[in-house]
């Protein structure tokens, strides 16, 4: 890993009205490394996700991604990220290859189509190339939205329960690949609220809670009920 943080986190805050989601979050994630991101339901996770993403702004605070402000260079920031939300996103009328020929085009580059053939051949859905999304079940879906991370070749990733949804086949691919994508520099950022395969990708398990990060602790040495017990007393406390 090289000393320079690719995602930085500077005292983010956030607030819906009266109440403050997230109140002075500081977090660095790393290349080469992957963080997992734990709490409750209504902790800020995914809040916090889409302020790094570029999808909504911090009330006061500044997010860092490779260099480039995620307020006053957001285009810069969307270039290197790469984002799968906790839903999927596509479009129904379009076909699975063309979904990702147009995720592509608006990222200002052509897929050829041996590289989108090989995108959604990773995920299992090369035999449904031709056809329409709308047919598509919820885990195809989701799987579609993966593939795209394959052709959009980010820096950094952030996932919001990566895992949600998938088949075992689907799950095991997705490991992979983001192990794949680790050891080849890219920095992941990962949000969760179970203890599943997210945390067996993770090399650091951070806990939001209170609107502000309750620990940040590297992963190895911690079993099931070592992560177990410190949610309990850091998330569950801080709800």
């Amino acid at each position: 890993m090289t000393a320079e943080p690719l995602i930085r986190i500077t005292g983010v805050r956030k607030v819906f009205g009266a109440q403050a989601v997230l109140d002075g979050v500081s977090l660095e994630v790393r290349r080469g490394e992957a963080v997992a991101l734990l709490g409750g339901n209504g902790a800020g996770k995914t809040t916090l996700l889409k302020i790094v993403g570029t999808v909504m702004r911090p009330t006061a605070g500044v997010v860092l991604v490779a260099g480039h402000d995620g307020v006053r260079d957001a285009e810069a920031v969307r270039r290197v990220l790469g984002f799968a939300g906790h839903g999927a996103w596509v479009y129904d009328d379009l076909t699975a290859r063309e979904n990702l020929r147009f995720w592509t085009t608006l990222n200002g580059r052509a897929a050829s189509d041996d590289e989108v053939a090989a995108a959604l051949g990773a995920v299992d859905l090369e035999r449904v190339a031709g056809a329409r999304v709308r047919t598509f079940s919820a885990g195809m879906k989701r799987r579609l939205t993966l593939a795209r991370l394959t052709l959009s070749r980010p820096a950094a990733l952030l996932l919001d329960e990566p895992f949600a949804g998938l088949d075992q086949r689907a799950k095991k691919w997705l490991e992979g690949y983001l192990e794949t994508f680790k050891s080849r520099g890219g920095a992941l950022l990962m949000v969760t609220h179970t203890f599943g395969r997210e945390l067996g990708v993770a090399d650091r398990i951070a806990i939001l809670a209170g609107g502000r990060i309750a620990l940040d602790s590297p992963r190895a040495g911690l079993d099931l009920d070592d992560l177990q017990r410190l949610y309990a007393a850091h998330a569950e406390e801080g709800a």
